[in-house]
């Protein structure tokens, strides 16, 4: 006969204690149940597991080693129990964020130092790169969630509309530009501008086409690095680089920073995070559920997860 789990803990409790009555009360049950059950335990396994008398109940010599092993098997099926608990809430295991800005500072940062102290056992894997490239693994499942700077109005799946960053400008710090408050973008006309091929430096790019036109009065070095890799060149008077204040968080010797401003003030780029819906991994939904309590006045138009 098949030994049920539940009679492995009942007999474990039962041998706690001197009483039925009391292992009984202590599993909430009645004590003819467990009786019942102890007697059943005995038959499936054929052996006598109890000494009943009436000074009390007590396991016999050859039940000992048995129950022993009763307690590793109980422990560990209630511990892989919890475990799975834990990971179909999404409070563990794995999730793969595909970013393209910097995690020095700013509202992506603080979103994922948030994330980190409320679910410490989830493993978050960050995968780099330029935002189509970013869609094009959220659709491929290489990533869980892309928070990216550009919109995608053929995106057909989910998005959250996030926080917005301002534009700035890392300058070396002899370049007389940084002794203005801040600079204008018609002031960028005639500099070496360095522009990343990976993160939002495409977006940089677009942005200097809008604002400026044709782009005949640069020198535009384009470079296969990020960002944080290209800041340091700025400070061996390499050229400007575009970046947004989350970069500001770092210390770059011989960098400054200002923020660059049209005629209606600091211009900004608005991030917004995608996913789809049909996602299954558990991970995914407090992540998503955070950025939410973080921007609630945002989250009507998202939809359900």
């Amino acid at each position: 006969m098949p030994v049920e789990f539940r009679d492995l803990r009942w007999a474990i409790v039962a041998s706690q204690h001197r009483s039925l009555r009391q292992a009984a009360e202590e599993l909430r049950i009645k004590q003819p149940t467990l009786s019942r059950c102890l007697r059943s335990l005995e038959h499936a396994v054929g052996s006598k597991l109890f000494d009943r008398s009436n000074g009390g109940t007590r396991p016999t010599m050859e039940a000992r080693e048995f129950l022993e092993d009763a307690r590793r098997i109980v422990a560990s099926t209630e511990a892989m129990t919890a475990r799975l608990k834990i990971r179909s809430r999404g409070e563990s295991g794995r999730l793969i964020i595909g970013v393209h800005t910097s995690l020095s500072a700013g509202n992506l940062r603080a979103t994922l130092l948030d994330h980190r102290r409320r679910f410490p056992d989830v493993h978050r894997q960050f995968v780099d790169g330029a935002s189509d490239h970013l869609i094009s693994d959220l659709t491929s499942s290489a990533v869980d969630i892309a928070v990216v700077t550009e919109s995608y109005p053929s995106w057909s799946d989910k998005s959250l509309l996030l926080w917005s960053e301002r534009v700035v400008a890392a300058l070396p710090a002899e370049h007389p530009l940084t002794s203005r408050h801040l600079i204008r973008w018609g002031e960028l006309k005639g500099e070496q501008l360095l522009i990343s091929q990976r993160g939002p430096g495409p977006e940089f790019l677009k942005l200097l086409i809008s604002k400026l036109g044709a782009l005949d009065a640069f020198t535009l070095p384009r470079h296969e690095m990020a960002i944080e890799q290209l800041l340091p060149l700025v400070g061996v008077d390499g050229g400007i680089l575009l970046a947004l204040e989350g970069a500001t968080g770092a210390n770059y010797p011989g960098v400054t920073f200002r923020e660059v401003h049209d005629s209606e003030g600091p211009t900004r780029m608005s991030f917004r995070a995608y996913w789809r819906q049909t996602n299954s991994n558990p991970s995914l939904r407090p992540f998503l559920d955070l950025l939410r309590e973080r921007y609630p006045d945002l989250s009507a138009a998202s939809g359900e997860a």
